[in-house]
């Protein structure tokens, strides 16, 4: 459970090695026998035989793993020693190399898409950042809250960057039995980044559920209480992984978790939000369906209520609800689809969030839109009459 799926077949191996040889340094202690001695050749472990017996040996479970028969390898005992494998190991225990090749162009396709996406997302969710900072105007608790979930994306972003490149930078780099600081840092900066991520889509969901209510609070503790919960909470989930880790399975590099009871640290509080997200989800559409009904409400509102329920459908499927789909099975079911989920779509969720919160947003439109006429006006000496009464306007 502690290894990479990859590395098992290899660890697996060489555990075979390390009990043949041991049986070979038992066999050598005892009284010589005629024959051909036991020996470790590559991947099978050869007992001792008398001259003239022919041995028989299954190739290794682990090529179980490859396709379905895996073969049976012969050597006689000969007076002048072991003969040659019958069929070779290469034939007997050969590996799929269709099949390998496919999974392995998979997992190539995998991440150059899931590269694209977050390398988009990084770009636009920056930009983004910026211009809401940039405006005076745009600075008020919604945004502050849009700005957090930017961050997190970004972070998220990078995380992924600098885990690719701890643990897969090189070909030389033995991930299998990488075990440095660097790279259980780069696993724990990963962990929290998106622990935040979906905290802060937490966050998003709560305010606009207290916003289609009518009781959010718009002080300045409500949003340090909205941080804490964004960045505060993770850290403590972080930080008492880290020392299960550390105390009772200090193993590789801290990537794998499968069937680690230490691992629902992280993965549970994370399975909460979602489920949260979800009922927030059913809430907000429940007043959406309320708020709209025109027998219900008057003329005049109709139209806000109209653009706040445009988007707030666009983003709750943005909220992670879609991980409702494997909240609850094991982490080795449907592992293909789970990565198109998690890391194809998922790269490009930032990317989408930067659109529809900023780009598409109307009152950031309109301050980028008078900005870019004052610019104008200073540029030919005038200032615009539209841009002069931007100023008196109040989009909040």
């Amino acid at each position: 459970a502690s290894l990479h799926p990859e590395c098992e077949l290899l660890f697996q191996l060489e555990q075979e090695e390390r009990s043949c040889l041991r049986y070979i340094q038992e066999q050598s202690n005892g009284s010589a026998e005629e024959g051909c001695p036991p020996v470790w050749e590559a991947v099978i472990c050869w007992p001792g035989a008398s001259v003239g017996e022919t041995v028989h040996r299954a190739c290794p479970a682990i090529f179980s793993f490859f396709k379905n028969d895996t073969g049976w390898v012969s050597r006689n005992c000969t007076g002048s020693g072991w003969s040659g494998a019958s069929p070779p190991y290469h034939i007997a225990c050969s590996v799929d190399e269709d099949s390998s090749e496919t999974e392995r162009s998979y997992f190539a396709t995998v991440k150059l898409l899931y590269t694209i996406g977050y390398s988009a997302s990084l770009v636009l969710l920056a930009v983004a950042v910026f211009i809401l900072l940039l405006f005076r105007r745009l600075r008020c608790a919604r945004n502050f809250i849009h700005i957090q979930l930017f961050i997190t994306f970004i972070l998220k972003a990078v995380a992924v960057f600098v885990k690719d490149a701890a643990l897969f930078s090189s070909d030389d780099t033995n991930h299998c039995t990488l075990s440095t600081l660097a790279c259980k840092a780069s696993v724990v900066f990963c962990h929290y980044c998106v622990m935040a991520n979906f905290f802060w889509l937490l966050v998003e969901a709560l305010y606009l559920n207290s916003l289609l209510l009518s009781s959010f609070c718009h002080t300045r503790r409500c949003l340090w209480g909205f941080s804490l919960l964004g960045w505060g909470v993770p850290v403590l989930f972080i930080g008492v992984w880290i020392g299960s880790r550390l105390y009772f399975e200090n193993t590789a590099c801290w990537d794998i978790n499968e069937d680690s009871p230490y691992w629902w640290i992280i993965k549970g509080p994370i399975v909460a939000s979602i489920a949260v997200n979800f009922l927030l989800f059913i809430n907000i559409v429940r007043i959406l369906v309320q708020k709209l009904n025109p027998r219900l409400i008057q003329f005049n509102n109709s139209s806000q209520y109209r653009r706040l329920a445009k988007s707030t459908l666009l983003l709750i499927p943005l909220f992670g609800t879609h991980y409702m789909l494997f909240n609850f099975l094991p982490d080795y079911v449907n592992v293909s689809l789970r990565l198109c989920l998690e890391l194809c779509i998922g790269s490009f969720q930032g990317l989408f969030v930067a659109i529809l919160y900023c780009f598409l947003n109307q009152e950031v439109q309109k301050e980028v839109h008078m900005q870019w006429l004052r610019w104008q006006g200073r540029s030919y000496g005038a200032v615009s009459p539209a841009a002069k009464g931007s100023q008196m306007d109040t989009p909040f």
